[in-house]
């Protein structure tokens, strides 16, 4: 060792010549003083990494555990929400669960909160589902479900809200039990249905639907003698729209047919709830013949008919003014000339009130027939149903007298008009002459009759129509500067138009459009467009098609 160090010492390596008698010095302490560092570093970073995983394995258990909780909370919210489906459907105006409290409910969430233990398939109690139930009122079928569910033993809360109604006639832009004609020129605003078949020429913005596979059209609707789908088009017509080309996949047939035997009852159901709002009416409601009742005592919600001998006239009944205020004025009509021009020379009236309080049903019911207007606009919610159903001929009929507009359109107003026969539009509604916007707004309901602008006495569809001169014709406008603007719903049993084509010879106040030629009654530049409001919220009481449904669905991420 001593040599060994001394010629380290004295000859620098760099300048020593190697030698086959160096030696060169091994110190097994020092080589396993750097394994043991080195293996106990792989150790621990084995371990770090077997902890890392663990936990993430640990997480990861943890959070399909979450999942797996929050999922069933879930479905234990979607079981709540299809349980008061069912009890709306055998309780239709029970909003409290069949208890009787609380009496007052809350302002945002409704009645409640009535807790449910939920049993599952295999017996076993799962959890819970607690329910808020918040009807929409003003007559309305529409009800809005928050349903919180939990399982048993967890925390997480899930929460869904839905809407649960029965779809009423105004789900539809337009619904009718005959055949439907839409030409090249018209466009169809919310969902198209018919019970026969739909001639879709022009354009249309979401379902067309039809009750038949395939129908045999009449010439007066687009028909040409032959059997079509239940909803097609021409393949001439290639504009604006091209029935080769344009989708048409929401075109759908056939469909379950829509039921107009329901306005009936539902004309009905109007006039017991017209009884129930007044004391002197309300024991009528009760009784079972209650709708062949014929009570001479008029109130804010029931307008008797005219003559107590039950005598009829279609040119007598009652103007109802409509006012911006959420009131109605009431007028006698007792005569009708419907080649005058406004409605206050057309029409013979004695004025009976002003400023009638609505009733809080938002449902005015006569016994005869009703002209309608706005004055100018009408703020409120209201449904007016025109029937005499102590009688089993002269049915009642609503005519739109002048402009009949909301005063908003986002839901908060609505008007409905139900007419046991038909809605028209009468011949002195629009201006005489004269640029002009033309707007009436409402969900108009015909429940054996026609929607449509009144043509001339002879017309076969409806010889009952208006009483102009026979071989007449009622007024045109055909100027682009005259205008007519619908908005709302319309469901008709047999005719819907805006429009008459009298031919190509002058006829009474017809008047003739120098680019087709033809002679027009009605007003020829019109836009009908769907309320879109009234597909969750029709007027008051309005005659429903089928029963409840749940109409739209989402997921709440807050809870009471």
């Amino acid at each position: 060792m001593k040599t060994i160090l001394s010629r380290l010492w004295h000859v620098p390596s760099r300048h020593r010549p190697r030698s086959d008698h160096d030696e060169l010095y091994h110190d097994p302490a020092a080589e396993n003083g750097f394994i043991l560092p080195l293996v106990l570093g792989i150790i621990i970073v084995m371990v770090i990494v077997m902890l890392a995983a663990a936990s993430i394995i640990d997480t990861n258990f943890g959070i399909v555990g979450q999942n797996n909780d929050s999922q069933k909370a879930f479905n234990i919210a979607e079981a709540g929400a299809n349980y008061y489906l069912w009890h709306l459907s055998h309780n239709p105006t029970d909003y409290k669960d069949g208890k009787t409290t609380p009496t007052t409910p809350d302002p945002v969430l409704g009645y409640g909160p009535y807790v449910h233990t939920y049993t599952d398939a295999s017996a076993t109690n799962a959890g819970t589902f607690t329910l808020w139930i918040n009807p929409q009122g003003s007559g309305s079928t529409i009800v809005k479900v928050r349903s919180i569910g939990q399982a048993k033993g967890e925390k997480t809360l899930r929460t869904v809200e839905a809407q649960i109604g029965a779809p009423s006639f105004a789900s539809y832009g337009v619904v009718s039990d005959s055949a439907l004609w839409f030409g090249n020129t018209e466009s169809a605003s919310g969902p198209v249905h018919s019970n026969q078949g739909v001639r879709m020429d022009g354009a249309n913005t979401t379902d067309v639907t039809s009750a038949n596979s395939t129908y045999v059209p009449s010439n007066a609707i687009g028909g040409n003698g032959a059997s079509h789908p239940g909803v097609w088009c021409d393949t001439a017509v290639t504009s604006p729209v091209n029935c080769n080309t344009r989708s048409k996949v929401d075109w759908r047939f056939p469909v379950p047919s829509v039921d107009f035997n329901q306005v009936s009852g539902s004309l009905c159901a109007m006039k017991k709830t017209a009884f129930l709002a007044n004391g002197s009416t309300s024991a009528l409601a009760s009784q079972a013949n209650a709708c062949s009742q014929t009570p001479t005592t008029r109130t804010n919600a029931y307008l008797p008919q005219r003559s107590a001998s039950g005598s009829f006239s279609v040119t007598q009944g009652y103007l109802v003014q409509l006012n911006t205020n959420g009131t109605y004025d009431l007028f006698n009509v007792n005569g009708e000339n419907d080649t005058l021009t406004p409605y206050t020379s057309a029409l013979t009236l004695q004025s009976v009130a002003s400023g009638i309080t609505m009733p809080t049903s938002g449902v005015i019911f006569a016994e005869d027939n009703v002209w309608v207007r706005s004055n100018p606009t009408y703020h409120g919610r209201v449904t007016i149903g025109a029937g005499r159903l102590a009688s089993a001929a002269n049915n009642a009929n609503i005519v739109i007298a002048d402009d009949l507009v909301y005063s908003t359109k986002n839901g908060q107003d609505a008007i409905g008009l139900v007419a046991e026969d038909s809605v028209y539009i009468a011949p002195y509604a629009p201006n005489s002459s004269g640029a002009f916007t033309f707007e009436v707004d409402g969900a108009l309901l015909a429940g054996s009759g026609n929607v449509m602008y009144g043509e001339n006495g002879n017309n076969a569809q409806h010889p009952a129509g208006y009483r102009v001169s026979p071989n007449s014709c009622t007024r045109g406008w055909v100027n682009a500067n005259q205008q007519f603007l619908f908005y709302g719903s319309v469901a008709n049993r047999l005719t819907w138009t805006w429009t008459w084509l009298v031919g190509n010879n002058a006829c009474g106040n017809a008047v003739r459009d120098p680019v087709s030629g033809s002679y027009i009654s009605g007003i020829l530049n019109n836009t009908t467009q769907y309320d879109t409001n009234l597909l969750y919220a029709p007027p008051p009481s309005y005659p429903i098609t089928s029963s409840y449904n749940i109409l739209s669905w989402r997921e709440v991420l807050t809870h009471p």
